[in-house]
Protein backbone atom coordinates (compact mmCIF):
# COMPACT_ATOMS: atom_id res chain seq x y z
CA UNK A 1 0.00 0.00 0.00
CA UNK A 2 1.38 3.12 -1.28
CA UNK A 3 0.39 6.55 0.28
CA UNK A 4 0.90 8.65 -2.10
CA UNK A 5 -2.00 9.10 -4.98
CA UNK A 6 -2.07 6.57 -8.19
CA UNK A 7 -1.21 9.28 -10.85
CA UNK A 8 2.23 10.14 -8.97
CA UNK A 9 3.45 6.66 -8.51
CA UNK A 10 2.76 5.72 -11.75
CA UNK A 11 4.68 8.23 -13.72
CA UNK A 12 7.54 7.99 -11.21
CA UNK A 13 7.22 4.29 -12.15
CA UNK A 14 7.69 5.57 -15.85
CA UNK A 15 10.62 7.86 -14.69
CA UNK A 16 12.47 5.48 -13.05
CA UNK A 17 11.75 2.90 -15.96
CA UNK A 18 12.93 5.01 -18.86
CA UNK A 19 15.55 7.29 -17.06
CA UNK A 20 16.83 3.90 -16.80
CA UNK A 21 16.79 2.50 -19.68
CA UNK A 22 18.26 5.31 -20.43
CA UNK A 23 20.86 5.31 -18.15
CA UNK A 24 20.29 8.37 -16.40
CA UNK A 25 20.69 9.22 -13.18
CA UNK A 26 18.32 12.14 -11.65
CA UNK A 27 19.17 14.95 -8.85
CA UNK A 28 16.45 17.00 -7.22
CA UNK A 29 16.31 20.35 -6.06
CA UNK A 30 12.82 20.77 -4.54
CA UNK A 31 11.33 23.70 -2.49
CA UNK A 32 7.23 23.67 -2.24
CA UNK A 33 6.94 20.12 -3.00
CA UNK A 34 9.19 19.67 -0.04
CA UNK A 35 10.24 16.36 -1.07
CA UNK A 36 7.07 15.14 -2.39
CA UNK A 37 9.08 14.37 -6.03
CA UNK A 38 11.45 12.17 -4.56
CA UNK A 39 8.72 10.44 -2.19
CA UNK A 40 7.23 9.66 -5.39
CA UNK A 41 10.16 8.22 -7.03
CA UNK A 42 11.44 6.36 -3.76
CA UNK A 43 7.90 4.28 -3.90
CA UNK A 44 9.03 2.21 -6.92
CA UNK A 45 11.61 -0.40 -6.64
CA UNK A 46 14.99 -0.27 -8.03
CA UNK A 47 14.74 3.68 -7.99
CA UNK A 48 18.24 3.46 -6.35
CA UNK A 49 19.25 3.28 -10.10
CA UNK A 50 18.41 6.58 -11.00
CA UNK A 51 17.60 8.49 -8.19
CA UNK A 52 20.89 10.21 -7.07
CA UNK A 53 19.15 13.13 -4.58
CA UNK A 54 17.20 15.28 -3.47
CA UNK A 55 17.54 18.14 -1.67
CA UNK A 56 14.87 20.27 -0.26
CA UNK A 57 16.08 23.70 -0.29
CA UNK A 58 12.79 25.67 1.33
CA UNK A 59 14.11 28.59 2.29
CA UNK A 60 16.21 31.37 1.02
CA UNK A 61 19.58 30.53 2.90
CA UNK A 62 19.29 26.57 1.94
CA UNK A 63 18.81 27.55 -1.67
CA UNK A 64 21.74 30.12 -0.85
CA UNK A 65 24.34 27.40 0.90
CA UNK A 66 22.68 24.24 -0.44
CA UNK A 67 22.47 24.85 -3.74
CA UNK A 68 24.73 28.13 -4.57
CA UNK A 69 21.65 30.44 -5.95
CA UNK A 70 23.45 33.44 -5.56
CA UNK A 71 21.50 35.95 -3.01
CA UNK A 72 21.14 38.85 -5.39
CA UNK A 73 18.64 36.61 -7.59
CA UNK A 74 16.61 36.05 -5.03
CA UNK A 75 16.51 39.55 -3.71
CA UNK A 76 15.99 40.91 -7.54
CA UNK A 77 13.59 38.62 -8.89
CA UNK A 78 12.22 36.38 -5.40
CA UNK A 79 12.38 32.54 -4.83
CA UNK A 80 9.34 31.92 -6.97
CA UNK A 81 11.39 32.95 -10.32
CA UNK A 82 12.54 31.59 -13.38
CA UNK A 83 15.98 33.04 -12.75
CA UNK A 84 15.82 31.03 -9.14
CA UNK A 85 14.87 27.61 -10.20
CA UNK A 86 17.54 27.71 -13.28
CA UNK A 87 19.71 28.46 -10.91
CA UNK A 88 18.93 25.46 -8.24
CA UNK A 89 18.93 23.29 -11.19
CA UNK A 90 22.00 24.15 -12.18
CA UNK A 91 23.34 24.33 -8.53
CA UNK A 92 22.03 20.53 -7.68
CA UNK A 93 23.11 19.45 -11.31
CA UNK A 94 26.86 20.99 -10.82
CA UNK A 95 27.30 19.29 -7.05
CA UNK A 96 26.12 15.46 -8.01
CA UNK A 97 26.94 13.35 -10.66
CA UNK A 98 23.69 13.05 -12.06
CA UNK A 99 22.59 13.37 -15.98
CA UNK A 100 19.80 15.45 -15.34
CA UNK A 101 18.05 17.58 -12.73
CA UNK A 102 15.00 19.56 -11.94
CA UNK A 103 14.32 22.34 -9.68
CA UNK A 104 10.74 23.58 -8.30
CA UNK A 105 9.84 26.77 -6.01
CA UNK A 106 6.20 28.00 -6.17
CA UNK A 107 3.46 29.68 -4.03
CA UNK A 108 1.77 26.23 -2.48
CA UNK A 109 -0.82 28.81 -0.35
CA UNK A 110 -2.92 29.51 1.13
CA UNK A 111 -0.80 32.77 2.02
CA UNK A 112 2.14 34.17 0.07
CA UNK A 113 0.69 34.91 -3.21
CA UNK A 114 0.60 38.30 -4.66
CA UNK A 115 -1.26 40.26 -7.54
CA UNK A 116 1.77 38.89 -10.04
CA UNK A 117 2.18 35.94 -8.34
CA UNK A 118 -0.93 34.62 -7.08
CA UNK A 119 -0.76 30.71 -5.11
CA UNK A 120 -0.38 28.07 -8.09
CA UNK A 121 2.21 30.09 -9.02
CA UNK A 122 5.14 27.82 -9.60
CA UNK A 123 8.54 27.94 -11.33
CA UNK A 124 10.19 24.78 -12.75
CA UNK A 125 13.93 24.19 -14.25
CA UNK A 126 15.58 21.14 -15.97
CA UNK A 127 19.34 20.77 -16.56
CA UNK A 128 20.99 18.16 -18.45
CA UNK A 129 24.45 17.24 -17.98
CA UNK A 130 26.39 18.03 -21.24
CA UNK A 131 24.13 20.41 -22.43
CA UNK A 132 24.98 24.34 -22.30
CA UNK A 133 23.08 25.89 -19.61
CA UNK A 134 21.73 28.24 -21.92
CA UNK A 135 19.76 25.36 -23.25
CA UNK A 136 18.40 24.74 -19.37
CA UNK A 137 14.16 24.25 -19.85
CA UNK A 138 12.94 27.01 -17.46
CA UNK A 139 9.10 27.81 -17.37
CA UNK A 140 6.83 29.38 -15.00
CA UNK A 141 2.83 27.78 -14.32
CA UNK A 142 -0.08 28.78 -12.94
CA UNK A 143 -1.79 25.01 -11.49
CA UNK A 144 -4.62 25.32 -9.57
CA UNK A 145 -4.49 27.41 -6.15
CA UNK A 146 -7.49 25.90 -4.59
CA UNK A 147 -5.37 24.57 -1.91
CA UNK A 148 -1.72 23.43 -1.07
CA UNK A 149 -2.25 19.90 -1.84
CA UNK A 150 -3.69 20.19 -5.07
CA UNK A 151 -0.71 23.02 -6.30
CA UNK A 152 2.17 20.24 -4.94
CA UNK A 153 0.66 17.10 -6.50
CA UNK A 154 -0.04 19.17 -9.48
CA UNK A 155 3.80 20.70 -9.33
CA UNK A 156 5.14 16.93 -8.51
CA UNK A 157 3.56 15.92 -11.52
CA UNK A 158 4.53 18.44 -13.56
CA UNK A 159 8.26 18.05 -12.35
CA UNK A 160 8.34 14.31 -12.93
CA UNK A 161 7.17 14.91 -16.91
CA UNK A 162 9.93 17.38 -16.91
CA UNK A 163 12.40 13.93 -15.82
CA UNK A 164 11.14 11.82 -18.62
CA UNK A 165 14.01 11.49 -21.54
Amino acid sequence: MNLLPDDLVILAERVVRENRAANRTIALAESCTGGLVAAALTEIPGSSAVLDRSIVAYSNTAKHELLGVPIDVMETFGAVSIACAWAMAQGVLHRTGASVSVAISGIAGPDGGTAQKPVGTVVFARAIKGEAEEDALAEERRLDGSSRAAVRHQAALVALELLLP
